[in-house]
């Protein structure tokens, strides 16, 4: 199967990344874990050694189309610091070149509430966890197998859970499906 859009949730934690074919149905929903590494140097070059990587082993549509979930713009009550949002706008930037020049085309921005908008998803704000929403919203939709982890320590120890890069993988798959309805599943390398 040939990969016509890409999906990506940027974090500097873990990216999630999503790959949709021609008519939008899932091929591979993965994550870049980047939590063992300490500065946004090394995050970026493992971000791009995993592109490098997918690049060699994935069969891509010569006109492939990238979405990424837009930075955050503006501060929210409760929400991140002005560091933590200035390092993740970096991020957001690098890895932005990176899918360029591997790819050589243009991403194209989503806003996530643009996204769950275009989709329909309704998020209950009396609920805390808007990513457990979403990555429910998505498990009922896909047939997928989703990494698990098994807890090792404490009153739990032996259960077994969702890993928490699946809320990543959840949100790159929405903006894929939204970016491909937003765009039509036209190509805007002038964007």
């Amino acid at each position: 199967m040939e990969i016509k859009h890409i999906g990506l949730d940027i974090s500097t934690s873990i990216i999630g990344v999503s790959y949709l074919d021609n008519k939008g149905n899932l091929i591979d929903l993965q994550s870049i874990n980047l939590k063992k590494e300490k500065c946004l140097f090394d995050k970026s070059k493992s971000t791009l050694n995993y592109f490098q990587n997918i690049v060699i082993n994935s069969k891509f549509n010569k006109d492939v189309i990238i979405y990424i979930e837009e930075p955050f713009q503006s501060f929210s009550k409760g929400f991140s610091s002005a560091k933590t949002i200035s390092q993740l706008n970096k991020f957001n930037g690098i890895v932005s070149y990176i899918v360029y020049d591997i790819f050589n085309v243009k991403p194209l921005y989503i806003n996530v509430n643009t996204a769950r908008k275009n989709l329909q998803i309704k998020i209950d704000k009396k609920l805390k966890n808007s990513k457990e929403q979403v990555f429910n919203w998505v498990k009922e939709r896909e047939n997928f197998v989703w990494p698990e982890k098994i807890i090792s320590k404490g009153v739990n120890k032996g259960l077994v859970k969702y890993d928490e890069s699946c809320y990543d993988m959840s949100d790159a798959y929405v903006i894929s499906k939204a970016g491909l309805l937003i765009y039509n599943g036209q190509n805007q390398q002038e964007a």
